[in-house]
C-alpha cells in the first residue's frame, strides 16, 4: 500500500509538470501531445490510489486464503482480560435473600482466563491435547463468506441479530477437548459456551457465531474464549454500542367461558297400588235333618 501511494503521487507530480512544461510550447502538436501525457499521469495516479484501497480493504483476507498464516513462536497471551469490577451499575438492587452458588461462571480480576469447573466435568476425550496448537486473532463481523470475514468490527451497533467470527488455527490434534466460552459484561453465557471433541484436522480456518435474540444484545463487553483440554489459546472482543430494541409482548388469549349445562331432574313414574282381587268365600256347609 506504501509503494502504491508514493507511486500515485509521483505519478499526480509527473502529470502537474508534464501539463504546465506543455502549455508553454508554441508548436501545437507538441503541445497537445505533451498536455496528453500529463493527463494520463494523473489518472494514472488515480488508478493507483483505488488499488491501494482495494488492498487495504481485501488484501489481507485473500492473502490468508492462499498463505496460511504461521503458527506463533509462542502461545503466550496478547491481549488481558478486562475486569469486570470497574463497571458500576447505575441501578443497584438489594435482593431480599442473597443465594452463593457453589460454581462460578465469573471470570476472575486477575486477567488470566480460567476454565470453569462446570465445563471441565463435561470432559470426555481421552486424547491429550498438542500444547503447541495455536489460533489466530479472532475476527468478528456481520457476515463472511468461505469462513472469512467481510469488513470486519470491534465495535457493533444495535439492533444485532447476529455476529460471526472467523480464525485459523495450527498443530492441532483430532480427538483433544476443545472449549469456546462466551462472555457478556464478564458473565458467562452458558447455553452459547460449549466444549466437544476436535475434529477439524490439523491447521485451516474454522468460524463461530453469536445467536441472540434482538433485545438481549445489551450494551458491554463481549469475549471469546478458546481452550485446548485446560489450556486457552487465544482471546477476542468486541463492543455492542446502543440500546437493544424492546421485546414486543402480545397478551395471551382469553379464556371464553363455555356454559355449563345442568341435567334436568327427570322424576320416574312410581306404579300405583294395585287392589288384591277379593276374596272368594267358601261355601258353607248346609246342615241335614
Amino acid at each position: 500500500m506504501i509503494v502504491l501511494i508514493l507511486g500515485a503521487l509521483l505519478s499526480a507530480w509527473s502529470g502537474v509538470r508534464l501539463i504546465r512544461k506543455g502549455r508553454k510550447m508554441v508548436y501545437f502538436r507538441l503541445r497537445r501531445r505533451q498536455v496528453a501525457a500529463g493527463w494520463r499521469a494523473i489518472i494514472l495516479s488515480v488508478v493507483l490510489v483505488g488499488f491501494a484501497s482495494l488492498l487495504g480493504r481485501f488484501g489481507e483476507p485473500v492473502s490468508y486464503h492462499y498463505f496460511p498464516p504461521s503458527p506463533s513462536p509462542s502461545p503466550s497471551p496478547t491481549i488481558s482480560l478486562t475486569p469486570t469490577s470497574s463497571l458500576s451499575p447505575t441501578i443497584s438492587l438489594t435482593p431480599t435473600i442473597s443465594l452463593t452458588p457453589e460454581i462460578s461462571d465469573t471470570p476472575t480480576a486477575t486477567g488470566t482466563p480460567f476454565l470453569p469447573i462446570a465445563i471441565e466435568v463435561q470432559f470426555k476425550s481421552l486424547v491429550t491435547p498438542n500444547p503447541a496448537a495455536v489460533f489466530s486473532p479472532l475476527v468478528f463481523s456481520l457476515s463472511v463468506k468461505d469462513r472469512l470475514a467481510i469488513n470486519p468490527q470491534r465495535v457493533f451497533q444495535n439492533p444485532l441479530s447476529r455476529v460471526y467470527v472467523t480464525y485459523s488455527y495450527d498443530s492441532m490434534t483430532d480427538g483433544s477437548q476443545f472449549t469456546s466460552i462466551w462472555y457478556q459484561n464478564g458473565q458467562m453465557l452458558s447455553d452459547k459456551s460449549k466444549t466437544d471433541i476436535w475434529s477439524g484436522g490439523t491447521g485451516g480456518y474454522g468460524q463461530d457465531e453469536m445467536d441472540l435474540p434482538a433485545e438481549q444484545w445489551l450494551p458491554g463487553i463481549y469475549q471469546l474464549v478458546f481452550f485446548v483440554g485446560t489450556d486457552w489459546k487465544v482471546l477476542g472482543e468486541f463492543h455492542v454500542m446502543g440500546e437493544p430494541p424492546t421485546a414486543t409482548v402480545s397478551p395471551p388469549p382469553s379464556l371464553t367461558p363455555t356454559p355449563t349445562l345442568t341435567p334436568s331432574v327427570t322424576h320416574t313414574l312410581v306404579s300405583s297400588w294395585t287392589p288384591r282381587p277379593s276374596d272368594t268365600r267358601w261355601p258353607s256347609q248346609t246342615p241335614t235333618r
